[in-house]
């Protein structure tokens, strides 16, 4: 990896690291957690990602703040547990495979069909719902972003 950081000090300086182990590790746990986060949870997890990673590089390790995303990391990952297949090929790592006990993946909900789980018609309503501030923009003759009268 041939990567140019933004130090805490204000200046830029260019690393060049091997992370085999790592490149793996952080491919593998990706799509494991494909499986087991729900949506916003995994979405919340991916921005203080990058906030726990400044602390570590700033050297705020003892921080309370560390210590509480910690205790956050763990809970969302409780379920976080399986087997993931990893392809390695010219210095990519890839998985091709995964599985877990404790997935929220069911091949028989993910359908647009008819069943019990999911009714078209429910759709109606969701987009309704949620286009309305683009509704009540229009209807009120406000220009969108971009748009000019």
């Amino acid at each position: 990896m041939d990567i140019v950081e933004n130090r805490l000090v204000g200046m830029k300086s260019r690393g060049v690291y091997e992370t085999p182990g790592g490149t793996i590790l952080h491919e593998a746990k990706a799509a494991l957690q494909s499986l087991t986060l729900d949506r916003a949870t995994d979405h919340f997890a991916a921005s203080v990602a990058l906030r726990y990673a400044e602390l570590v590089y700033d050297g705020k390790w003892f921080s309370a703040l560390r210590e509480a995303l910690d205790a956050f990391f763990r809970e969302a990952h409780r379920n976080t547990t399986g087997t993931v297949r990893v392809r390695l090929h010219r210095g990519v790592a890839q998985a091709v495979g995964r599985q877990s006990p404790k997935t929220l993946y069911r091949e028989d909900f993910a359908t647009f069909g008819a069943d019990e789980v999911y009714r078209q018609s429910d759709a109606e309503g969701f987009i309704r719902l949620f286009g309305l501030p683009e509704r009540i923009r229009h209807l009120s003759g406000v220009d969108a972003p971009g748009e000019e009268s």
